[in-house]
Protein backbone atom coordinates (compact mmCIF):
# COMPACT_ATOMS: atom_id res chain seq x y z
CA UNK A 1 0.00 0.00 0.00
CA UNK A 2 1.38 3.39 -1.07
CA UNK A 3 0.88 6.74 0.58
CA UNK A 4 -0.53 9.14 -2.01
CA UNK A 5 -1.41 12.84 -1.96
CA UNK A 6 -3.69 14.26 -4.67
CA UNK A 7 -3.21 18.00 -5.16
CA UNK A 8 -6.40 19.62 -6.46
CA UNK A 9 -9.84 18.07 -5.95
CA UNK A 10 -11.80 19.14 -9.00
CA UNK A 11 -13.12 17.00 -11.86
CA UNK A 12 -9.76 15.25 -12.19
CA UNK A 13 -8.45 15.07 -8.64
CA UNK A 14 -11.52 13.82 -6.82
CA UNK A 15 -12.11 10.73 -9.00
CA UNK A 16 -8.41 9.87 -8.70
CA UNK A 17 -8.46 10.28 -4.93
CA UNK A 18 -11.67 8.26 -4.65
CA UNK A 19 -10.33 5.31 -6.65
CA UNK A 20 -6.87 5.33 -5.06
CA UNK A 21 -8.40 5.40 -1.58
CA UNK A 22 -9.87 1.94 -2.23
CA UNK A 23 -6.41 0.34 -2.43
CA UNK A 24 -3.96 2.89 -1.03
CA UNK A 25 -3.58 5.40 1.80
CA UNK A 26 -4.80 8.54 0.04
CA UNK A 27 -4.97 12.21 1.08
CA UNK A 28 -6.91 14.75 -0.98
CA UNK A 29 -5.54 18.30 -0.75
CA UNK A 30 -7.12 21.49 -2.08
CA UNK A 31 -6.35 25.15 -1.31
CA UNK A 32 -10.08 25.93 -1.26
CA UNK A 33 -11.36 25.79 2.32
CA UNK A 34 -14.91 25.77 0.99
CA UNK A 35 -14.21 22.73 -1.19
CA UNK A 36 -12.70 20.82 1.74
CA UNK A 37 -15.59 21.75 4.05
CA UNK A 38 -18.09 20.52 1.46
CA UNK A 39 -16.25 17.26 0.80
CA UNK A 40 -15.97 16.50 4.50
CA UNK A 41 -19.77 16.78 4.61
CA UNK A 42 -20.07 14.53 1.57
CA UNK A 43 -21.01 17.34 -0.82
CA UNK A 44 -19.48 17.14 -4.30
CA UNK A 45 -20.39 20.22 -6.37
CA UNK A 46 -19.20 18.46 -9.54
CA UNK A 47 -21.97 15.90 -8.90
CA UNK A 48 -19.67 13.02 -9.80
CA UNK A 49 -20.14 11.31 -6.43
CA UNK A 50 -23.02 10.93 -4.01
CA UNK A 51 -22.86 11.87 -0.34
CA UNK A 52 -22.72 8.18 0.55
CA UNK A 53 -19.83 7.57 -1.87
CA UNK A 54 -17.71 10.26 -0.27
CA UNK A 55 -18.55 9.64 3.38
CA UNK A 56 -18.05 5.88 3.03
CA UNK A 57 -14.62 6.31 1.43
CA UNK A 58 -11.37 6.19 3.35
CA UNK A 59 -10.26 9.55 1.97
CA UNK A 60 -8.66 12.22 4.13
CA UNK A 61 -9.61 15.70 2.88
CA UNK A 62 -7.42 18.62 3.91
CA UNK A 63 -6.24 22.11 3.06
CA UNK A 64 -3.40 21.90 5.57
CA UNK A 65 0.03 21.61 3.97
CA UNK A 66 1.50 19.72 6.92
CA UNK A 67 -0.72 16.77 5.97
CA UNK A 68 1.39 16.38 2.80
CA UNK A 69 4.57 15.19 4.48
CA UNK A 70 5.79 11.63 4.08
CA UNK A 71 4.00 10.52 0.90
CA UNK A 72 5.36 8.12 -1.68
CA UNK A 73 3.48 9.72 -4.57
CA UNK A 74 2.22 13.27 -5.15
CA UNK A 75 -0.22 13.66 -8.03
CA UNK A 76 -0.86 17.22 -9.22
CA UNK A 77 -4.21 17.82 -10.93
CA UNK A 78 -4.65 21.59 -10.83
CA UNK A 79 -6.17 23.65 -13.69
CA UNK A 80 -4.05 25.11 -16.50
CA UNK A 81 -6.10 28.12 -17.68
CA UNK A 82 -5.33 30.99 -20.04
CA UNK A 83 -4.48 34.61 -19.44
CA UNK A 84 -6.55 37.32 -21.16
CA UNK A 85 -4.09 37.35 -24.06
CA UNK A 86 -4.60 33.58 -24.59
CA UNK A 87 -1.14 32.82 -23.23
CA UNK A 88 -0.73 29.90 -20.79
CA UNK A 89 -1.38 30.72 -17.15
CA UNK A 90 0.88 28.37 -15.21
CA UNK A 91 0.35 30.06 -11.84
CA UNK A 92 -1.83 27.25 -10.36
CA UNK A 93 0.68 24.65 -11.59
CA UNK A 94 3.65 26.58 -10.22
CA UNK A 95 1.94 27.14 -6.87
CA UNK A 96 1.14 23.43 -6.61
CA UNK A 97 4.76 22.56 -7.49
CA UNK A 98 5.99 24.94 -4.79
CA UNK A 99 3.62 23.43 -2.21
CA UNK A 100 4.65 19.88 -3.07
CA UNK A 101 8.34 20.81 -3.28
CA UNK A 102 8.29 21.93 0.35
CA UNK A 103 7.01 18.56 1.53
CA UNK A 104 8.66 15.86 -0.56
CA UNK A 105 11.50 13.68 0.71
CA UNK A 106 14.11 11.40 -0.83
CA UNK A 107 12.50 8.77 -3.02
CA UNK A 108 9.29 10.73 -3.63
CA UNK A 109 7.66 10.51 -7.07
CA UNK A 110 5.70 13.53 -8.30
CA UNK A 111 3.21 12.89 -11.10
CA UNK A 112 1.59 15.67 -13.13
CA UNK A 113 -1.83 15.20 -14.72
CA UNK A 114 -2.60 18.80 -15.69
CA UNK A 115 -2.72 19.43 -19.45
CA UNK A 116 0.37 21.34 -20.55
CA UNK A 117 2.53 21.94 -23.61
CA UNK A 118 5.37 19.47 -24.29
CA UNK A 119 8.32 20.27 -22.05
CA UNK A 120 6.40 22.03 -19.30
CA UNK A 121 6.98 19.36 -16.62
CA UNK A 122 10.74 19.32 -17.09
CA UNK A 123 11.28 22.99 -17.95
CA UNK A 124 8.81 24.78 -15.68
CA UNK A 125 7.80 22.44 -12.84
CA UNK A 126 10.86 20.40 -11.92
CA UNK A 127 13.10 23.47 -11.26
CA UNK A 128 10.47 24.64 -8.74
CA UNK A 129 10.45 21.23 -7.06
CA UNK A 130 14.26 21.33 -6.80
CA UNK A 131 14.26 24.88 -5.44
CA UNK A 132 11.79 24.29 -2.62
CA UNK A 133 12.87 20.77 -1.68
CA UNK A 134 16.66 21.30 -1.85
CA UNK A 135 16.72 17.88 -3.49
CA UNK A 136 18.14 16.82 -6.86
CA UNK A 137 15.86 15.65 -9.64
CA UNK A 138 16.35 12.04 -10.79
CA UNK A 139 18.70 11.48 -7.88
CA UNK A 140 16.67 12.32 -4.77
CA UNK A 141 13.18 12.60 -6.25
CA UNK A 142 11.57 11.54 -9.52
CA UNK A 143 8.76 12.67 -11.79
CA UNK A 144 6.10 11.23 -14.02
CA UNK A 145 3.39 12.53 -16.30
CA UNK A 146 0.04 10.83 -16.82
CA UNK A 147 -2.46 13.06 -18.61
CA UNK A 148 -6.00 13.20 -17.30
CA UNK A 149 -8.76 11.87 -19.53
CA UNK A 150 -11.77 12.62 -17.37
CA UNK A 151 -14.96 13.41 -19.29
CA UNK A 152 -17.22 15.41 -16.92
CA UNK A 153 -20.84 14.31 -16.98
CA UNK A 154 -20.07 11.02 -18.73
CA UNK A 155 -21.73 8.22 -16.77
CA UNK A 156 -20.45 5.44 -19.05
CA UNK A 157 -16.73 6.19 -19.35
CA UNK A 158 -15.43 6.72 -15.83
CA UNK A 159 -11.79 7.03 -14.72
CA UNK A 160 -11.16 3.31 -14.38
CA UNK A 161 -12.70 2.58 -17.80
CA UNK A 162 -10.33 4.82 -19.81
CA UNK A 163 -6.83 3.70 -20.85
CA UNK A 164 -4.21 5.73 -18.97
CA UNK A 165 -1.09 7.05 -20.67
CA UNK A 166 1.85 6.93 -18.23
CA UNK A 167 5.47 8.07 -18.32
CA UNK A 168 8.40 8.66 -16.00
CA UNK A 169 11.70 10.49 -15.77
CA UNK A 170 13.61 7.20 -15.95
CA UNK A 171 12.81 3.53 -16.52
CA UNK A 172 12.40 2.63 -12.85
CA UNK A 173 10.09 5.59 -12.24
CA UNK A 174 8.05 4.74 -15.33
CA UNK A 175 7.55 1.23 -13.99
CA UNK A 176 6.51 2.59 -10.59
CA UNK A 177 4.05 5.05 -12.14
CA UNK A 178 2.65 2.34 -14.39
CA UNK A 179 2.19 -0.08 -11.48
CA UNK A 180 0.46 2.61 -9.44
CA UNK A 181 -2.14 3.42 -12.09
CA UNK A 182 -2.69 -0.21 -13.02
CA UNK A 183 -3.87 -0.74 -9.44
CA UNK A 184 -7.03 1.29 -10.24
CA UNK A 185 -7.39 1.46 -14.04
CA UNK A 186 -9.31 -1.57 -15.32
CA UNK A 187 -8.91 -0.50 -18.96
CA UNK A 188 -5.11 -0.75 -18.68
CA UNK A 189 -2.24 1.62 -19.38
CA UNK A 190 -0.09 2.76 -22.29
CA UNK A 191 3.55 3.49 -21.50
CA UNK A 192 4.86 6.53 -23.35
CA UNK A 193 8.63 6.59 -24.01
CA UNK A 194 9.08 10.00 -22.37
CA UNK A 195 7.31 12.67 -20.37
CA UNK A 196 7.28 14.98 -23.40
CA UNK A 197 5.59 12.36 -25.56
CA UNK A 198 2.91 11.90 -22.89
CA UNK A 199 2.40 15.67 -22.63
CA UNK A 200 2.13 15.99 -26.41
CA UNK A 201 -0.27 13.05 -26.71
CA UNK A 202 -2.72 14.68 -24.33
CA UNK A 203 -2.70 18.10 -25.89
CA UNK A 204 -3.28 16.84 -29.43
CA UNK A 205 -6.29 14.81 -28.28
CA UNK A 206 -8.09 18.07 -27.59
CA UNK A 207 -6.54 20.11 -30.40
CA UNK A 208 -7.71 17.50 -32.89
CA UNK A 209 -11.28 17.73 -31.63
CA UNK A 210 -11.17 21.52 -31.73
CA UNK A 211 -9.96 21.61 -35.33
CA UNK A 212 -12.48 19.01 -36.46
CA UNK A 213 -15.36 20.85 -34.79
CA UNK A 214 -14.18 24.12 -36.35
CA UNK A 215 -14.33 22.48 -39.78
CA UNK A 216 -17.92 21.36 -39.18
CA UNK A 217 -18.78 24.81 -37.80
CA UNK A 218 -17.44 26.27 -41.02
CA UNK A 219 -19.56 23.80 -42.98
CA UNK A 220 -22.57 25.09 -41.02
CA UNK A 221 -21.74 28.69 -41.92
CA UNK A 222 -21.46 27.75 -45.60
CA UNK A 223 -24.63 25.64 -45.63
CA UNK A 224 -26.55 28.47 -43.98
CA UNK A 225 -25.68 30.62 -47.00
CA UNK A 226 -26.79 27.80 -49.30
CA UNK A 227 -30.03 27.23 -47.37
CA UNK A 228 -29.08 23.61 -46.62
CA UNK A 229 -29.67 21.89 -43.28
CA UNK A 230 -26.26 21.00 -41.82
CA UNK A 231 -27.54 18.07 -39.74
CA UNK A 232 -29.11 16.48 -42.80
CA UNK A 233 -25.82 16.82 -44.65
CA UNK A 234 -23.87 15.26 -41.78
CA UNK A 235 -26.37 12.41 -41.42
CA UNK A 236 -25.96 11.60 -45.08
CA UNK A 237 -22.16 11.82 -45.02
CA UNK A 238 -21.97 9.70 -41.85
CA UNK A 239 -23.20 6.66 -43.79
CA UNK A 240 -19.65 6.31 -45.16
CA UNK A 241 -17.54 4.11 -42.87
CA UNK A 242 -14.59 6.49 -42.55
CA UNK A 243 -16.45 9.79 -42.16
CA UNK A 244 -15.57 11.57 -38.90
CA UNK A 245 -18.97 12.49 -37.52
CA UNK A 246 -18.27 15.67 -35.55
CA UNK A 247 -21.10 18.07 -34.73
CA UNK A 248 -21.20 21.88 -34.98
CA UNK A 249 -21.69 23.94 -31.84
CA UNK A 250 -20.23 26.17 -29.17
CA UNK A 251 -16.74 25.03 -28.20
CA UNK A 252 -15.69 26.03 -24.70
CA UNK A 253 -14.62 24.42 -21.48
CA UNK A 254 -11.21 24.04 -19.89
CA UNK A 255 -9.79 21.60 -22.46
CA UNK A 256 -10.82 21.92 -26.09
CA UNK A 257 -11.13 25.71 -26.00
CA UNK A 258 -7.83 26.14 -24.12
CA UNK A 259 -5.29 23.51 -25.17
CA UNK A 260 -4.73 24.76 -28.75
CA UNK A 261 -3.32 27.99 -27.32
CA UNK A 262 -0.88 26.02 -25.14
CA UNK A 263 0.48 24.12 -28.12
CA UNK A 264 0.54 27.29 -30.26
CA UNK A 265 2.50 29.10 -27.54
CA UNK A 266 5.19 26.43 -27.51
CA UNK A 267 5.28 26.25 -31.31
CA UNK A 268 5.82 30.01 -31.62
CA UNK A 269 8.50 29.86 -28.91
CA UNK A 270 10.34 27.34 -31.10
CA UNK A 271 9.98 29.44 -34.23
CA UNK A 272 6.94 27.90 -35.91
CA UNK A 273 3.71 29.83 -36.45
CA UNK A 274 0.80 27.35 -36.46
CA UNK A 275 -1.95 28.02 -39.00
CA UNK A 276 -4.57 25.29 -38.81
CA UNK A 277 -5.07 25.11 -35.06
CA UNK A 278 -5.28 28.90 -34.58
CA UNK A 279 -7.64 29.32 -37.54
CA UNK A 280 -9.75 26.57 -35.99
CA UNK A 281 -9.89 28.57 -32.78
CA UNK A 282 -10.87 31.67 -34.74
CA UNK A 283 -13.81 29.88 -36.39
CA UNK A 284 -15.03 28.35 -33.12
CA UNK A 285 -14.75 31.66 -31.27
CA UNK A 286 -16.91 33.31 -33.94
CA UNK A 287 -19.93 31.04 -33.43
CA UNK A 288 -21.69 33.07 -30.66
CA UNK A 289 -21.75 36.12 -32.96
CA UNK A 290 -22.98 34.00 -35.85
CA UNK A 291 -25.84 32.63 -33.75
CA UNK A 292 -26.95 36.13 -32.77
CA UNK A 293 -26.65 37.33 -36.38
CA UNK A 294 -28.90 34.48 -37.55
CA UNK A 295 -31.46 35.24 -34.82
CA UNK A 296 -31.54 38.92 -35.77
CA UNK A 297 -32.03 38.03 -39.44
CA UNK A 298 -34.85 35.59 -38.66
CA UNK A 299 -36.53 38.03 -36.24
CA UNK A 300 -36.67 40.60 -39.05
CA UNK A 301 -38.22 38.03 -41.37
CA UNK A 302 -40.84 37.09 -38.76
CA UNK A 303 -41.51 40.69 -37.69
CA UNK A 304 -40.29 40.00 -34.17
CA UNK A 305 -38.93 43.08 -32.43
CA UNK A 306 -35.80 41.61 -30.88
CA UNK A 307 -35.13 44.66 -28.70
CA UNK A 308 -38.41 44.21 -26.83
CA UNK A 309 -38.53 40.42 -27.09
CA UNK A 310 -38.22 38.11 -24.11
CA UNK A 311 -35.30 35.76 -24.73
CA UNK A 312 -34.78 32.52 -22.83
CA UNK A 313 -31.40 30.75 -22.89
CA UNK A 314 -31.46 27.12 -21.79
CA UNK A 315 -28.11 26.09 -20.33
CA UNK A 316 -24.97 28.05 -19.51
CA UNK A 317 -22.44 25.28 -18.73
CA UNK A 318 -19.69 24.37 -21.19
CA UNK A 319 -21.27 20.99 -21.94
CA UNK A 320 -24.38 18.95 -21.27
CA UNK A 321 -25.20 17.30 -17.92
CA UNK A 322 -22.33 19.08 -16.20
CA UNK A 323 -22.19 21.91 -13.65
CA UNK A 324 -18.97 23.55 -14.87
CA UNK A 325 -19.44 26.95 -16.52
CA UNK A 326 -15.74 27.81 -16.82
CA UNK A 327 -14.89 29.06 -20.32
CA UNK A 328 -18.43 28.38 -21.52
CA UNK A 329 -19.09 29.97 -24.90
CA UNK A 330 -22.72 30.45 -23.85
CA UNK A 331 -21.39 33.33 -21.76
CA UNK A 332 -20.10 34.92 -24.98
CA UNK A 333 -23.53 34.37 -26.51
CA UNK A 334 -25.12 36.22 -23.58
CA UNK A 335 -22.68 39.12 -24.04
CA UNK A 336 -23.53 39.37 -27.74
CA UNK A 337 -27.26 39.39 -27.05
CA UNK A 338 -26.88 42.05 -24.36
CA UNK A 339 -25.59 44.41 -27.06
CA UNK A 340 -29.14 44.29 -28.45
CA UNK A 341 -31.45 43.74 -25.48
CA UNK A 342 -31.48 43.28 -21.72
CA UNK A 343 -34.59 41.07 -21.74
CA UNK A 344 -32.54 37.90 -21.38
CA UNK A 345 -33.50 35.09 -19.02
CA UNK A 346 -31.10 32.22 -18.33
CA UNK A 347 -32.01 28.85 -16.87
CA UNK A 348 -29.69 26.01 -15.82
CA UNK A 349 -30.48 23.53 -13.06
CA UNK A 350 -26.93 22.16 -12.98
CA UNK A 351 -25.23 25.40 -11.97
CA UNK A 352 -24.63 26.81 -8.50
CA UNK A 353 -26.55 30.10 -8.78
CA UNK A 354 -24.60 31.83 -6.03
CA UNK A 355 -21.25 30.88 -7.56
CA UNK A 356 -22.34 31.97 -11.05
CA UNK A 357 -23.50 35.35 -9.80
CA UNK A 358 -20.31 35.82 -7.80
CA UNK A 359 -18.01 34.83 -10.66
CA UNK A 360 -19.80 36.34 -13.67
CA UNK A 361 -22.56 38.58 -12.26
CA UNK A 362 -25.09 36.49 -14.15
CA UNK A 363 -28.40 35.60 -12.50
CA UNK A 364 -30.42 32.50 -13.27
CA UNK A 365 -34.19 32.15 -13.19
CA UNK A 366 -35.59 29.47 -10.87
CA UNK A 367 -38.38 28.20 -13.10
CA UNK A 368 -39.50 28.56 -16.69
CA UNK A 369 -42.90 30.16 -16.11
CA UNK A 370 -43.64 32.52 -18.98
CA UNK A 371 -43.86 32.37 -22.75
CA UNK A 372 -40.93 33.72 -24.71
CA UNK A 373 -40.44 35.24 -28.15
CA UNK A 374 -37.04 33.61 -28.57
CA UNK A 375 -35.72 30.44 -26.93
CA UNK A 376 -32.14 29.30 -27.43
CA UNK A 377 -31.35 25.69 -26.52
CA UNK A 378 -27.66 26.36 -25.87
CA UNK A 379 -26.79 23.25 -23.83
CA UNK A 380 -28.57 19.95 -24.37
CA UNK A 381 -28.98 18.88 -20.75
CA UNK A 382 -31.16 15.76 -20.61
CA UNK A 383 -33.95 17.59 -18.80
CA UNK A 384 -34.25 20.14 -21.60
CA UNK A 385 -34.94 17.44 -24.17
CA UNK A 386 -38.18 16.64 -22.31
CA UNK A 387 -39.56 20.19 -22.51
CA UNK A 388 -42.82 20.83 -24.34
CA UNK A 389 -41.63 23.90 -26.19
CA UNK A 390 -45.17 24.80 -27.29
CA UNK A 391 -45.88 25.71 -23.67
CA UNK A 392 -43.03 28.20 -23.37
CA UNK A 393 -43.05 29.78 -26.84
CA UNK A 394 -45.30 32.51 -28.15
CA UNK A 395 -47.19 31.88 -31.36
CA UNK A 396 -44.77 33.98 -33.39
CA UNK A 397 -41.38 32.78 -32.14
CA UNK A 398 -37.83 31.62 -32.79
CA UNK A 399 -36.44 28.39 -31.33
CA UNK A 400 -32.71 28.13 -31.96
CA UNK A 401 -31.37 24.62 -31.45
CA UNK A 402 -27.61 25.13 -31.07
CA UNK A 403 -26.87 21.41 -30.65
CA UNK A 404 -29.26 20.19 -33.39
CA UNK A 405 -30.85 17.67 -31.03
CA UNK A 406 -34.51 18.60 -31.48
CA UNK A 407 -36.75 17.40 -34.32
CA UNK A 408 -36.45 19.68 -37.32
CA UNK A 409 -40.17 20.52 -37.31
CA UNK A 410 -39.85 21.96 -33.78
CA UNK A 411 -36.79 24.20 -34.18
CA UNK A 412 -36.78 27.40 -36.22
CA UNK A 413 -33.01 27.61 -36.54
CA UNK A 414 -30.09 25.32 -35.79
CA UNK A 415 -26.39 25.20 -36.48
Amino acid sequence: MNKIAIIGLGYVGLPLAYEFSKVHDCTGYDISKKRIRELKKGIDKTEEYSKENILDSKLLFTNKEEELFGKDFYIITVPTPLKKNNKPDLSPLKLASKTVGKHISKGSIIIYESTVYPGCTEEDCIPILEKYSNLKFNKDFFCGYSPERINPGDKKRKLKDIIKVVSGSNKKTTNSVNKLYKSIIKAGTHIAPSIRVAEASKIIENVQRDVNISLVNEFALIFEKLNIDTKEVLDAAATKWNFLNFKPGLVGGHCIGVDPYYLAYKAVEKGYSPKVLLNGRKVNNSIPKRIVKSIVKMSNELNINIESSKILILGITFKENCSDFRNSRVIDLVKELKKITQNIFIHDTYVDKVELKKELKIELIEKIKNKYDIVILAVSHDNYLKIDFNKILKKNHILYDVKSVLPKNISTLRL
